[in-house]
């Protein structure tokens, strides 16, 4: 081999190594992956209430604002319940208001009807007391006449004996007949003072009658005054009761407001709009539609918050860290690249986040390098026209140093 051949060769050799140590050199402390994509929420917008779809007020791949009217569904069934709910809420204000109304007339009716009890057994027992005052007077009347009774009876008996001897004196005409008269007027006037005497016992044997029956009607009336005070001592309980209700008819407005604030958001969710600024995808409603509660209709995509989810290697975390600088090349639109940095690393690897993960206790185990997804975000006004799409591939580049 000829001196010049030996010295290309040799030559070529420190070119290629040359530029194989500025590639590393280049190179040192950056770590690739191509296993990432764009990513971003999805949002699926479902039907609060159910209904008949009148309007749909997007399409397919529309960009929406805040607020915009997304579908309309049939509202009068919903006006309907509003406007029931919103009776039942006055007719339960308005026994409410009776209730409330009713526990000061309870507590003043009851107060009363407990006084007015307490005083018909004071003046019942008032009664009684004079009734047995009375029982004893007539007893004592009674105790007086007869034994004037005995003593007139005796008084005309003996003029009455009188009048028998003098007759036979008369008779005889041992004595004037003006003092034999004088004995008979005097034993007539005994016997009408006797028989007044039997008449005065009699009507106080009456009157102790009469006395026994207002004492036993006396009676009555202080059992029967005794029965409405025990009636109105349940008054407490009774003024309870009536409070009760009170808070029983409190509780059912406040039920009846709850429910009217259900219809009112029943009637405004026949109205669907965007929750936030995006593009609507995935349309599946028509207007003629029944849908149900809860029913999916479309989703909507938010492109102006989306992020890399890059899936690295395990042996390339080494390095990496949060804030580190990042070149993303997207593969769409000629390789068009965007910056940003480092936001978190996923506490897991993939395959932890997947439907089965791998169950490495088995006996055929094969290590295999697993990837742990490391979240990027691109920095402000680098997408200012939304061309990231969720899903897209890209390239990002860490700069670890």
């Amino acid at each position: 081999m000829s001196s010049s051949r030996v010295r290309i060769i040799a030559a070529a050799a420190v070119v290629i190594l040359l530029i194989v140590g500025v590639w590393m050199w280049l190179t040192r402390g950056r770590e690739s992956t191509d296993d990432a994509q764009v990513d971003a929420y999805v949002t699926p917008i479902a039907a609060r209430v159910g209904g008949t779809v009148l309007r749909v007020g997007v399409g397919d791949n529309q960009h929406v604002d805040v607020g915009a009217v997304l579908v309309e569904i049939d509202k009068r069934d919903y006006e309907v319940a509003l406007e029931r709910a919103r009776a039942e809420l006055a007719n339960a204000e308005a026994e409410a208001k009776a209730a409330d109304a009713n526990v000061p007339i309870s507590t003043t009716s009851t107060e009363n009807n407990v006084a007015a009890a307490k005083g018909g057994v004071e003046r019942a027992r008032a009664g009684v007391i004079e009734a047995e005052h009375g029982l004893e007077a007539a007893k004592a009347r009674l105790t007086t006449a007869q034994a004037r009774k005995r003593e007139l009876d005796a008084t005309a008996a003996k003029d009455a004996r009188d009048v028998e001897r003098l007759k036979g004196l008369l008779a005889k005409d041992e004595i004037p007949q003006q003092q034999f008269d004088t004995a008979v007027a005097q034993a007539e006037s005994s016997r009408a003072a006797a028989d007044s005497a039997t008449s005065q016992v009699r009507e106080a044997e009456a009157a102790i009658r009469g006395a026994e029956s207002r004492l036993s009607s006396a009676h009555g009336g202080e059992a029967v005054a005794a029965a409405e005070l025990r009636t109105t001592s349940t008054a407490p309980e009774q003024v309870a009761i009536s409070r009760a209700r009170a808070a029983s008819a409190a509780a059912r407005v406040k039920q009846a407001e709850a429910s009217v604030k259900q219809a009112e958001l029943n009637l405004e969710y026949t109205t669907v709009k965007a929750p936030f600024k995006g593009i609507v995808s995935r349309k599946s409603v028509q207007p003629g539609q029944v849908i149900q509660q809860g029913q999916p209709m479309m989703t909507i995509i938010p492109i102006d918050q989306v992020w890399i989810t890059a899936n690295f290697k395990e042996t390339q975390l080494e390095d990496m860290r949060p804030g580190q600088m990042v070149k993303v090349d997207v593969d769409a639109y000629g390789g068009r690249s965007f910056n940003g940095k480092v936001e978190s690393i996923a506490a897991a690897t993939g395959a932890r986040f997947s439907l089965l993960p791998p169950e490495n206790a088995s006996g055929n185990f094969v290590k295999v390098v697993q990837r742990v997804p490391v979240k990027i975000v691109l920095d402000a006004g680098q997408d200012s026209e939304h061309l990231l799409r969720p899903g897209m591939s890209v390239t990002p580049t860490v700069y670890t140093r």
